[in-house]
């Protein structure tokens, strides 16, 4: 027997860093979107505990088997299909469909809510981000009105039939960011401002207008990033272009996915919005 749950990348725009005593409760607002790719988690019967994952280590998965205080033997497969610490939430996807997989394998009971409660809490205790968790149990283009964790803060969903491409350069600490004084007053004046603009009216126009001059006001573009953002925005077929906060990857959306071939970009990588969400196998 085996349980298997896909939970979705997502790249966050713009956003504000929101500070609460109480974990839950801590979190970010802002608007991001959803990946075709993202992390799925597999829980098998076996007599001993296995951990077994295609990259990275096994700190998100050892912090939500805590949480859950579970001594129960099984096997844990993950495959994470993106980039880790480039700004596609794959932390968050992880302890997600983890938690859903557990929760559909041992019988737990727990509703979406619940389970994404527990992500979110390994998420915050471990430094790797703020509201991702609660943004991919949305669909397509994901904002983030109000701070926490599922159940706790709000979202609101806009599917869109839309082309999405992206490049990374490498990794950037998330929690050097977001626990860093400096960085956290640039992030929160500036996602604000465009958080309330786009609240007003949100379109992908604005979405895509407002992320670009957030990388730029908060000084977080790197020069390959900032590079590639510029190239991509000087086609007429391409929509915008931005960078994944956080993280050292450009972004960009067409209708077409030739407007993005015809740019010929080495190591480009060509997806669609999801609209779709969460899947349980």
């Amino acid at each position: 027997m085996s349980n298997s749950v896909f939970v979705p990348g997502h790249i966050t725009g713009f956003f504000t860093v929101e500070e609460h005593s109480v974990s839950l409760k801590r979190g970010s607002c802002g608007v991001g979107f959803l990946l075709s790719k993202g992390v799925k988690t597999t829980v098998s019967e076996s007599d001993k505990l296995e951990i077994d994952v295609n990259q990275g280590d096994f700190t998100v998965i050892n912090e939500v088997l805590s949480i859950l205080d579970i001594e129960t033997n099984f096997k844990i497969a993950q495959d994470i299909q993106l980039p880790i610490g480039a700004g596609f939430g794959t932390s968050a996807a992880s302890a997600l469909s983890l938690t859903l997989a557990l929760n559909e394998f041992l019988n737990l009971g727990y509703s979406l809510e619940l389970c994404g409660q527990i992500a979110h809490m390994a998420e915050v205790n471990l430094g790797a981000g703020l509201g991702d968790v609660i943004a991919q149990t949305g669909k397509g283009l994901v904002l983030r009105t109000s701070p926490g964790a599922p159940g706790i803060g709000e979202i609101k969903s806009f599917r869109k039939d839309v082309c999405i491409a992206w490049k990374t350069f490498g990794g950037i600490e998330t929690s050097s960011i977001i626990q860093n004084p400096v960085h956290k007053q640039a992030i929160s004046k500036s996602g604000l401002k465009y958080l309330e603009m786009f609240e007003a009216e949100p379109t992908l126009e604005n979405f895509l207008a407002f992320s670009n001059r957030f990388c730029h006001e908060t000084k977080l573009v790197s020069d390959d990033v900032g590079n590639l953002i510029e190239h991509f925005n000087s086609s007429s077929d391409i929509l915008g272009s931005s960078m994944a906060m956080l993280g050292n990857t450009a972004f960009a959306f067409a209708y077409d996915e030739d407007a993005f071939k015809s740019l010929d970009i080495e190591g480009l990588h060509i997806d669609k919005l999801n609209n779709i969400g969460i899947v349980y196998d």
